[in-house]
């Protein structure tokens, strides 16, 4: 599961990923996630959480995602090119964390995209 793959990759010390259990049938009961009507999930608010780490491609397996918020956090690394796979998104917001590299050219894709911050 993509989300999961994220909660194993990002330190969280101050456990806001805690009810993030990959033993339940989805994570639309878990907190800073949020589902459509056919249980997929359309947005990720993390923003401000003080997490770490580095994003994992796996995020590009949200098919439905229309906002990933993960701004003001510790993140580093690069943006994967696999968010770019995320076809739905209307807002990427990853500014103020750590991260560099190049922008992917993958974001391109992103037809949908409205609101991008990753400064």
């Amino acid at each position: 599961d993509a989300l999961y793959a994220l909660k194993i990759q990002l330190p969280d010390p101050n456990n806001v990923l805690q009810s993030w259990d990959p033993t339940l049938v989805n994570p639309c009961t878990w907190n800073h996630v949020t589902c459509n009507n056919n249980n997929s999930v359309t947005r990720v608010d993390l923003g401000n959480a003080s997490l770490s780490g580095q994003l994992v491609s796996q995020l590009g397996q949200l098919a439905n995602l229309q906002y990933l918020e993960l701004f003001g956090n510790n993140i580093t690394g690069i943006i994967p090119n696999a968010i770019g796979n995320l076809t739905n998104l209307v807002s990427l917001d990853l500014y103020l964390n750590r991260l560099h590299g190049r922008i992917p050219s993958t974001l391109g894709n992103l037809q949908k995209l409205r609101y991008l911050y990753i400064i």
